[in-house]
């Protein structure tokens, strides 16, 4: 099977430049609260339901991530009776962010959650959603000094779960599984994401720590594409063919990719592979063995459950249900429990797909931060090892 028919499976199976005069945007209110922004005094305004129009917009649709972001924010809209709109960013920034000025300008107020396709994305997306009166909550990637409390109500809050915890997790896992001694490549996601940065930086830590005979000789950044994770991999094992003991990946859909990749050179019995995501082709794989049992580690969250949490977010900001300026810091810069999954226990984890409609309605009687397994942990930002 093919990249491009395993992407469009696991869709199925999950089922700006800005204008910077960007005009306010139907912003019908069913009432007004006074709130202090910083040294600010703004008006909250309280959006009916029957305004409201949800935006989900991922950075694109063949990573097995993003196609449960967009399952995530299907499934409470359905629940809260609430349109939605998916944005493909199909991996470009001015694509995504074109298409978000577009739903912006349509007179609806948005509600929204993105998983930007770089840091860099957030304060435009942020200003011109602010210009429009509606609300979004930022997941993963943000400049490290763009903070939501810094700038109003309408950036609710930005989410994620720990890089640095993802990053050594699996670290450790793949260097126990070549026994501690070899040369390994790692493979991130985009450049300019805080998401892989921390991941990687991880990896780094607990090579520079606690494994001093596992050599990273080759970093090629594959921006969440598993094309391109195939693509990159291909060169690496021209580069370095079987010196490659072990396969880093900053998430499952590039997993994907390289293990494809060495399959097809006859390597992938003789390599071990770890990410972040634990996702069907995963959990297939592990189940099944493939490649000599080769993927030996990974971090568990779920797209479905960032979407949703991220929206429900925004959603009670919109509503008028939480004042998003009251808020504590943990509430605005979230820090959301991650786990470290290895063979002996992911079929624990693996089952909570099996009722994503389940748990959003846990999600809605719970709120958006006290849902197991993805509760609030701490605030951000998050603090790189070493410094």
């Amino acid at each position: 099977m093919s990249l491009k028919s395993k992407a469009n499976r696991l869709v199925k199976l999950f089922g700006i430049a800005m204008v910077a005069g960007l005009t306010m945007a139907g912003c019908t209110t069913a009432a007004t609260e006074s709130t202090s922004t910083g040294t600010e005094t703004t008006e909250q305004k309280v959006v009916s339901k029957d305004d409201i129009v949800f935006v989900a917009s991922v950075i694109n649709t063949t990573n097995p991530y993003f196609a449960a972001n967009i399952a995530g924010a299907q499934a409470l809209a359905k629940k809260l009776g609430v349109p939605i709109e998916i944005v493909d960013s199909e991996g470009s920034s001015q694509v995504q962010n074109s298409k978000i000025q577009a739903i912006l300008a349509k007179g609806k107020t948005v509600v929204m959650f993105v998983n930007t396709v770089s840091s860099a994305d957030a304060p435009i997306i942020v200003e011109a959603t602010k210009a429009a009166g509606g609300f979004v909550t930022i997941w993963w990637n943000k400049p490290d000094d763009y903070e939501p409390k810094d700038v109003g109500d309408n950036f609710v809050a930005f989410q994620k779960h720990p890089g640095v915890s993802s990053g050594e997790c699996t670290a450790d896992r793949l260097a126990e599984s070549i026994g501690g001694k070899g040369k390994i490549i790692a493979l991130p996601g985009v450049q300019d994401s805080t998401t892989s940065q921390t991941r990687v930086a991880g990896l780094e830590y607990a090579l520079s720590t606690r494994w001093p005979d596992v050599e990273l000789v080759d970093v090629r950044p594959s921006d969440w594409d598993p094309e391109l994770a195939y693509k990159n991999s291909q060169d690496l094992i021209t580069k370095y063919g079987a010196d490659i003991k072990g396969v880093w990946t900053a998430d499952d859909g590039m997993q994907i990719g390289a293990m494809k990749a060495f399959e097809d050179a006859g390597l992938l019995n003789q390599v071990k592979f770890v990410s972040d995501g634990l996702y069907p082709p995963t959990i297939e794989d592990m189940r099944s063995g493939r490649g000599n049992n080769a993927i030996v580690g990974e971090t568990f969250h779920r797209g479905w459950a960032a979407s949703a949490i991220g929206l429900y977010t925004a959603y009670l900001a919109a509503i008028g249900e939480i004042k998003p300026s009251e808020l504590p810091d943990e509430k605005r810069h979230s820090l959301f429990e991650i786990a470290c999954v290895g063979p002996e226990n992911f079929e624990e984890f693996a089952s909570l797909d099996n009722d994503i409609d389940g748990w959003i309605d846990q999600l809605l009687i719970n709120g958006p931060w006290d849902t197991a397994p993805f509760k609030l942990i701490g605030a951000g930002p998050e603090v790189l090892p070493g410094r």
